[in-house]
Formats: C-alpha cells, structure tokens, sequence
C-alpha cells in the first residue's frame, strides 16, 4: 500500500482574531495542532506568516515546508507542557557555554577565540550580571553559581514562543549566552552563528573542507536563522514576560 498523504481541501488561508492571539482559518476551519490544541499565535505577523505556509502548498502537504507552523506547534503542544523543563535545560548550558571553552593550540585559534568571544562574555557580565569563569580544553569548571542562577532566571522569563526559538538559538550554537545576545539585539543572528562556528571554520581552513560536514553545517544555520525568525514574529523584546 503506498503510503497516505494529507491533501490539501482549502482554497484559502485567512488570519482571524481570537481570545488570546490570532490564528488561521483553512476556509472555515480553524487550524489546530497535531495534539488537537488550537493554533493561537501571539502575533498577526507570526500568523500571517503561517497562513502564508499553507496557501503555499500543494496538492500533498509537505510540512517540511512549513517551518514557522512547525514551530508554533511545538510552542503550544510541546513547551507549554514543560517549559520548566525546557528553561532548566537551556540554563544548563551555561554551564559548559561554549565561549567558555578555549584551545591553548594553535595560537591563532585561541587568538580567534578570545577575539570573537570576549565581546559576549564581557557584555553578559555587565549587561546580564552573569559573568562565566573561562577555561583551557573541554572539561567543565564550576561556573559562579549566581550566575547559573541570573541565566535561569533570564530564560524564565520568556513566553512559551520565544521560548521556543530560544531552545534551537541555545541548542544549536551550544552557548546560552549567544542566544540571549540574539534575542536581546545585542548580536545579529549572522554574528552569533559565525561567532558559534569559529572552532569548525578553522579546521576547514587547516584540513579543507568536507562535503558532508558542509551539509550539515547548512542545515544547522537554516534552523538558527529560523530561530530568530521565528523569535521576531513572537514579538522580539515585546514577548518578554512582565516582571
């Protein structure tokens, strides 16, 4: 039997008005989440652009093409089950950030290091009082523990959307603090990606580079620079929790 495919039945998309955000009309029915939850966004422009994905497709739908529902999907079915699991996941990475982490050889990648990463950490210890103690190899050191804690709280604070791109901003460059300097403007989500690749383009530029590695590494830079796509029409700065 071959296999079955959702089919598209709707001739429009339309962004309609609800308590508590916005969603998406397929005609006249309301689109819901693979758990059956109502898809409210907390933004017309987030939901705009999810209207947008599905009068995109065609005949079969591919939801691979459809990065910014997928993501809201996992706002509502997946964070808000768990977001303090999620903001205690996050926050541990800071624990062992990736900024924190130096080679003492070759000279010049500690040089290139210490030149695109100390910008983050000095700014995270003055801007977010959250200072982090660096190290030479991968062995983690005993970060201070009030920061930990700063980091936590940070995170905290966020809505179940920004959350959510805040979880593939942290995960995917390995460093807590380069996704809090995305979202808070602090570095432009091109920036943080270089600044999270300086150990892999360093060793393309010693060894060549490999197609494979080359691959991932793009696809990896497509989640991240969805990430803070998708953290924009979330509301940026905005989708920050009150107190």
């Amino acid at each position: 039997m071959s296999e079955w495919k959702a089919r598209r039945f709707w001739t429009s998309a339309s962004v309609e008005t609800v308590e508590g955000g916005y969603t998406v009309h397929l005609d006249t029915r309301a689109v819901k989440t693979p758990l059956k939850a109502p898809l409210i966004v907390p933004t017309q422009t987030m939901a705009e652009a999810i209207a947008a994905e599905w009068m995109a497709q065609a005949e079969e739908i591919n939801p691979l093409t459809m990065p910014v529902t997928r993501s809201a999907n996992a706002a509502i079915d997946k964070v808000s089950a768990q977001k303090l699991e999620v903001v205690a996941m996050l926050a541990a990475y800071a624990e062992t950030d990736l900024l924190c982490h130096r080679a003492d050889h070759p000279q010049e990648l500690a040089t290139r290091q210490e030149a695109g990463w100390r910008p983050v950490l000095d700014w995270a210890a003055s801007e977010l009082n959250a200072p982090l103690i660096v190290t030479i190899g991968v062995l983690p050191v005993p970060q201070p523990q009030d920061s930990l804690d700063r980091v936590h709280q940070l995170l905290s604070q966020f809505d179940n959307f920004s959350l959510t791109a805040l979880h593939d901003l942290i995960s995917i460059s390995g460093s807590a603090l380069l996704g809090l300097a995305v979202a808070k403007g602090q570095f432009s989500p091109q920036e943080a990606w270089n600044l999270s690749r300086i150990d892999e383009n360093f060793q393309a530029e010693l060894w060549g580079e490999d197609e494979e590695a080359l691959d991932v590494a793009a696809k990896k830079k497509d989640a991240f620079l969805h990430a803070a796509h998708f953290y924009r029409l979330a509301g940026g700065h905005e989708a920050l929790v009150a107190g």
